[in-house]
């Protein structure tokens, strides 16, 4: 595996002429742990990753595959979905209440509304945030 990639196992969940649905489980750091089964803390989730190639009659259903991530588009990631969100509430929260001197409903309203306004921008904007994190696939 190489240091500057993110690589997570999965199976092919289908293939359409430019891309291949893989699903993957990512655990929590306890999912790894011998004794999760007895503490019932262990968080396991599945997600389907949709993995743009021109290669993708290559695939078939139920194939074991590995999907990589730069780690700087995972930082990327991170930071878009919750720096700027941390940002934009903060930001919201501090100029409703000290510039403009609402009160503190008003200054949680304002940055929570601000929050999803930012998320909203997010999702408008995906088909382009999703050029600058590339996903790549090999088979297993």
């Amino acid at each position: 595996m190489d240091s500057g990639i993110i690589e997570h196992e999965g199976i092919v969940e289908s293939v359409q002429k430019d891309g291949v649905h893989v699903k993957i489980t990512s655990r929590s750091a306890c999912g790894a742990c011998q004794a999760r089964q007895a503490c019932g803390m262990a968080e396991t989730q599945e997600k389907i990753i949709v993995v743009p190639t021109s290669d993708a009659a290559q695939y078939l259903p139920g194939e074991n595959v590995l999907v990589g991530v730069r780690k700087k588009a995972g930082r990327i990631a991170v930071m878009l979905a919750y720096g700027g969100a941390l940002v934009v509430l903060l930001a919201a929260l501090v100029v409703s209440i000290v510039v403009l001197g609402a009160g503190d409903g008003v200054g949680l309203v304002a940055a929570l509304g601000s929050v999803a306004v930012y998320y909203l921008l997010l999702w408008l904007f995906r088909r382009r945030i999703e050029h600058t994190i590339q996903f790549t696939i090999t088979k297993i």
